[in-house]
């Protein structure tokens, strides 16, 4: 009934860390959100970008834009020389979607989605624990234990989480103080 997407908070240049509480998890409209691993800059223009697009759409349509064609539309852009590794997740009439989308456009939908330089430990978490039908709570406590993974083992990842959950109900970020609760009680540090 939902998706659940989120980021680590890191952003490094080379081989030092550049800021430690970095948003990379954006809400672009009420039913959908997109995730950013790249060039900082890139990534900021990306999101202004694609939040006007998809606000213009909702004012000319009277409605949301579906999140696939969110996500076409950031892969049609991207391939004009953007440096970045993105996820649109949200949910419209047809339920919850969540996309990869390449440098190079390619744009795939999945059940589990991981990007940047922490994302091959990430997504070996993902894909050994999910399950169809999780709760919102499972989803997150999943989150929560794919991004630990991923910090634990790249150091170009690191410094807390944000985590959001996007529903029929709109767009919602987990309160950080949650996202400590729940950390704790999985037995990880946080914020690392």
């Amino acid at each position: 009934d939902g998706v659940v997407m989120a980021s680590e908070r890191r952003a490094t240049m080379s081989n030092m860390i550049a800021h430690t509480h970095v948003q990379k998890v954006f809400k672009i409209a009420d039913n959908t959100g997109m995730t950013i691993a790249g060039l900082v800059g890139d990534a900021q223009l990306m999101v202004r970008y694609v939040q006007s697009e998809v606000a213009l759409y909702s004012m000319k349509k009277g409605a949301p834009m579906p999140v696939t064609a969110v996500a076409t539309m950031v892969a049609n852009i991207i391939r004009q020389g953007f440096y970045l590794g993105l996820i649109v997740g949200g949910y419209d009439e047809k339920g919850g979607h969540i996309f990869s989308i390449d440098g190079a456009g390619g744009c795939i939908e999945d059940n589990v989605v991981s990007v940047g330089s922490g994302s091959v430990f990430a997504l070996g978490v993902l894909e050994e624990n999910y399950k169809e039908g999780f709760s919102k709570e499972e989803g997150v406590d999943l989150a929560i234990k794919a991004l630990n993974s991923a910090i634990r083992r790249d150091s170009a990842s690191g410094d807390g989480f944000l985590i959001t959950y996007i529903d029929a109900k709109g767009f919602n970020f987990v309160p950080e103080e949650d996202i400590r609760v729940r950390t704790a009680e999985l037995g990880f540090k946080y914020p690392n």
